[in-house]
């Protein structure tokens, strides 16, 4: 295992563990995906560098390769003219462009042998944005869910007749305006009985003062 992948997986694990306790799950993962995305944005500038430095590598041992061939062929050419100290000389340039041809063939093949790690590793990278973001907009709407409700709990808990029937809301107002109906014809019987009751009083007084004027009378005829 790489020691990029390894940062990696410490990465993930320490984001899976403090997930479990954060109070807010979606600024935590708006964390990481910045992080993320920063270590995206290296990976690539790097990776531009090492395809860059691997095209620079292949050109140098390409090169060499060439030469080396070059210079057998003006070796085999001088042997056919008789000439063996020039063939010698050709042949010592080709021995030092086959030696350089082989070390840059060897850090070529490193460089891509890395360049082949770094695109793995982005192609995790991207991936796992990916993933995480999904399920960033997934618990970023459970949030917005939450917090709606809460706000809708607050709002309307304890609100008179919320969550009542409306039948039971207009049969118990009928019942309220029916007492007060009952309630108000009650006094005005009560007034009417008692315009009644002193009429009948003043009606007996009246009656007890003719009396007694009529006995006055009498008496007065009889004195006379």
């Amino acid at each position: 295992m790489s020691i990029i992948r390894r940062v990696r997986d410490i990465t993930i694990a320490t984001l899976n563990e403090r997930l479990e306790k954060a109070e807010d799950p979606v600024r935590l993962i708006d964390q990481f995906l910045w992080s993320t995305r920063e270590e995206i944005i290296h990976a690539e500038r790097l990776y531009q560098q090492y395809s860059s430095h691997g095209t620079h590598l292949r050109e140098q041992w390409l090169q060499a390769e060439h030469q080396k061939d070059k210079r057998e062929q003006q070796a085999i050419t001088a042997l056919k003219a008789g000439e063996e100290h020039v063939a010698r000389l050709a042949l010592q340039e080709k021995q030092a462009h086959d030696q350089r041809a082989v070390q840059y063939k060897e850090l070529y093949e490193q460089s891509r042998q890395n360049i082949l790690e770094l695109e793995e590793h982005l192609q995790e990278l991207r991936s796992e944005y990916q993933t995480v973001y999904d399920k960033r907009e997934y618990y970023s709407a459970r949030m917005e869910s939450l917090r709606l409700q809460q706000r809708m709990n607050a709002r309307y808990a304890g609100s008179p007749g919320y969550g009542q029937n409306p039948d039971g809301i207009f049969r118990r107002l009928e019942e309220r305006i029916s007492g007060l109906e009952f309630e108000a014809g009650s006094l005005k019987e009560l007034r009417r009985s008692g315009k009644q009751i002193m009429h009948e009083v003043q009606s007996g007084l009246q009656n007890t003062i003719e009396y007694e004027l009529q006995q006055l009378k009498r008496k007065l005829e009889q004195k006379g």
